[in-house]
């Protein structure tokens, strides 16, 4: 849902735009020594700047935009979030005759850098005493559950600077497809693609649809960019039709997964059957993410309706049944997802279960485990432990932190977020990049309304299930300081109230926005 103020501020972008052509100048320098691709960089809510754009990382990093920023959200964000405030950045001499609570004109480039590397050393991390003055009496609020543990972490030094039983393990709910993101886009890389195609099995007209595991496949119009069925039958009919064939018989395959489809929570409306052929998630409404009924067989009715568009374009098919594509079926189309980049930051942003466990699946495939949810977490805690993460007792059982037998620690959960920001792993970027964002985008976007000084600055993935309430994520202090923090809490036998956990949630990350804590 897109709220009023963020269409305002799409409307105002062409201004925002050439504002922000004055700052690009100055940091050329540093974006090309750090990563030589084409780098946004836009006006702040104080420094917060490196936040609302992407999150500008730690020793000079600068991130890319990514695939969200297509329609100028990053922008709306930061502009939307700067005047919700008097404080501003450098003036550039420049008015704009705008209404006092607009945003000030683009801070300069050095306060732009401020804490992210060269000049970064001069201001210093929080201390660890100051953060525990503030910290340990939000966590220590009763509507939180009996169990609380929680760190913060300096991004550019990887410095833990605030722990509270940092390395005792628990639930962590959707903060575990943190972990699933990290793995992915190790094991794969920011560009790898998922493909669906159609073959033709040799002296015969049978087509079959293969399922190659892209959960973001639709059958909607138009497809936003996404993978989708209707290019997809086009595309076979066409090349049907050059070997003069407009009858043929349908098959689909799902062989490429194993195990069982059913999520261990059973039949729920928060996850379709995993199954590497769907689309639109198999949603029996329109909805494109939360809850929703699902198809009882995602694959069966993907071609089913696939059926249905091949039918459109002249050629006609029997009902679908299941198969298995052959090694010597014929090549006839394809179609495929956007990079894994962009899969990933729309699992983050709307805690897409279906995203999260068909991404646990490719991890597996890639390295060579069964593509089960067993093989699953096999993968991704082997991939993180490439990656010289803190996994002592960590446990994994699927991707997307729906089952309780998931076991993270805060220290994980920090170490993952910091290794995002690191600037020998660019490829992690997007993990940063797809967190929900306080008062504007995904699981976020409803709360944050009493805090303006963190609306648009707290960046975190949540989590929830019952007696389960969680938050990791990256805030830039009033120094300019780039944090990754985790909290999770939780009480089995007394479940708290949901509603007044997250807030306390929100209230402590709020508190590390206005934290300088000397």
């Amino acid at each position: 849902m897109v709220v009023p103020e963020l269409r305002a501020w799409r409307a105002a972008r062409p201004h925002v735009v050439r504002v922000a052509r004055m700052v690009r100048p100055h940091v050329a320098r540093v974006t090309r020594a750090v990563r030589p691709r084409a780098v946004r960089l836009t006006t702040p809510q104080v420094t917060a700047v490196a936040t609302t754009v992407g999150l500008a990382l730690a020793a000079g990093v600068v991130t890319t935009a990514g695939p969200w920023d297509s329609t100028g959200q990053r922008t709306a964000e930061r502009d939307w979030a700067a005047s919700r405030t008097p404080e501003g950045g450098t003036d550039h001499a420049r008015t704009s005759g705008t209404h006092r609570t607009s945003p000030r004109p683009a801070p300069s480039a050095a306060s732009v850098l401020a804490g992210l590397g060269g000049e970064a050393s001069a201001t210093p991390a929080p201390a660890g005493k100051a953060l525990a003055e503030v910290l340990d009496p939000l966590l220590a609020n009763p509507v939180l559950g009996s169990v609380r543990t929680a760190v913060v972490v300096d991004v550019a030094t990887g410095k833990r600077l605030y722990g509270k039983n940092a390395d005792q393990v628990q639930t962590p709910a959707s903060t575990t497809k943190i972990a699933t993101a990290v793995a992915a886009l190790d094991a794969l890389g920011p560009d790898h693609r998922v493909e669906t195609r159609t073959v033709l099995e040799p002296d015969t007209k049978e087509v079959v649809l293969v399922g190659g595991g892209d959960p973001t496949l639709t059958a909607r119009k138009p497809a936003d960019g996404w993978a989708d069925l209707e290019t997809l039958a086009e595309r076979t009919a066409t090349a049907l039709k050059a070997r003069h064939m407009d009858h043929v018989t349908l098959s689909y395959d799902t062989s490429l997964y194993s195990g069982p489809g059913l999520h261990p929570i059973g039949v729920n409306d928060n996850i379709a059957k995993v199954t590497p052929l769907m689309a639109d998630e198999g949603r029996l409404d329109h909805s494109a993410s939360g809850p929703a009924g699902r198809a009882m067989d995602p694959a069966a009715d993907a071609a089913r309706t696939f059926a249905d568009l091949l039918h459109d374009h002249g050629v006609t098919a029997t009902a679908p049944g299941p198969s298995k594509a052959t090694s010597r079926s014929q090549a006839l189309a394809s179609v495929s997802s956007p990079p894994l980049s962009a899969l990933v930051e729309r699992m983050l942003t709307n805690s897409d279960n279906d995203i999260a466990e068909a991404l646990a699946r490719q991890v597996a495939l890639a390295a060579g485990e069964e593509p089960s949810f067993d093989g699953d977490a096999k993968a991704i805690r082997a991939q993180l432990k490439k990656l010289g993460l803190p996994l002592a007792g960590a446990q994994f059982a699927d991707g997307s932190g729906l089952n309780r037998a998931d076991r993270l620690s805060a220290d994980l959960l920090t170490a993952l977020l910091a290794k995002a920001g690191d600037p020998a792993h660019p490829e992690l970027r997007p993990v940063l990049t797809g967190l929900p964002v306080a008062g504007f985008t995904g699981t976020l976007s409803a709360r944050y309304t009493d805090a303006p000084t963190a609306t648009g600055v707290v960046r975190a993935k949540t989590g929830t299930l019952t007696g389960v309430n969680t938050l990791a994520g990256t805030v830039v202090d009033k120094d300019g300081r780039l944090l990754a923090f985790a909290f999770l809490t939780s009480d089995a036998a007394s479940p708290p109230n949901p509603l007044e956990a997250r807030a306390a949630l929100d209230h402590a990350a709020t508190a590390l926005v206005a934290c300088g804590c000397r």
